[in-house]
């Protein structure tokens, strides 16, 4: 059985790229509806901090040097949606912050009231590295950490075993 040969279509960033989409839909049906989220829903967001586009203030981009999750819950504001990224606002130990997150950063979303996750690849990320999100912490009724789905199920993940 011969090996398949390296395509010359990148269907990995296509896919990544349609499911990152998804994101963005999902966010703006939430803008669209006056940033209130249906039901019990709620979204953990995980991004590269030091992402092209990202903007953060610094005493969280010196928190969270690589990676951070928040949380859309309850307390969150000007929720605006490009076909870029977002901007949200957010409390972090009671200090109102803005955000604005291109949706190319974003390396996990999940929806932990429907157990429905999805995972991206970021531009120059080391496969290798397994280490986990740093928690944002920020304000939360329930005070909780995000909490992804353990067993697996729901959770998108697209790797198509790049070469290096």
């Amino acid at each position: 059985m011969s090996d398949a040969p390296d395509s010359l279509i990148p269907y990995d960033e296509i896919v990544q790229e349609a499911l990152r989409a998804v994101v963005g839909r999902v966010l703006g049906q939430v803008e669209s509806a006056g940033g209130t989220l249906p039901g019990a829903h709620h979204f953990y967001i995980t991004f590269k901090t030091g992402a092209p586009g990202v903007s953060i203030p610094p005493r969280l981009k010196e928190r969270f040097p690589d990676e951070m999750t928040i949380v859309l819950q309850n307390k969150f504001w000007d929720l605006k949606v490009t076909p870029e990224g977002f901007s949200v606002g957010l409390s972090f130990n009671q200090i109102p912050s803005t955000l604005v997150i291109p949706f190319s950063a974003i390396t996990a979303f999940v929806d932990p009231a429907v157990d429905f996750g999805l995972q991206f690849q970021t531009a120059g990320e080391n496969e290798d590295e397994d280490e986990p999100p740093h928690d944002a912490e920020n304000d939360s009724p329930e005070g909780s950490g995000p909490a992804g789905p353990d067993d697996g199920s729901n959770v998108v993940t697209v790797d198509f075993g790049r070469k290096k």
